[in-house]
């Protein structure tokens, strides 16, 4: 191991993850746009595409998918950390 490792990982802050793991909401629809931008770009054959449209278009399906993941895990997080509405009647009704 280089010593830049070493000295990242005892860091109090440092948390070994994924890049996507703080892009919130916005950075996911964000990523969902410039993958679909990404597929518009293949398929036009725009300057700078591959030789083989099949690289290009995983490409783009990879940070479609991430910023789908990412969008659904940040917001199922949001609605677990709210109450229902329907827990609130009972709990009323019980007091």
């Amino acid at each position: 191991m280089d010593n830049e490792a070493v000295e990242q990982a005892d860091e109090p802050n440092y948390v070994a993850g994924p890049w996507w793991t703080d892009l919130g909401t916005w950075g996911a629809i964000a990523l969902i746009a410039f993958g679909g931008i990404a597929t518009a770009w293949v398929f036009f054959r725009l300057p700078g595409t591959p030789q083989e449209p099949a690289s290009g278009y995983h490409g783009a399906a990879k940070l479609i998918a991430i910023g789908v993941v990412t969008a659904g895990c940040t917001l199922m997080s949001r609605r677990r950390g709210q109450p229902t509405t329907i827990e609130n009647t009972n709990e009323q009704e019980h007091a």
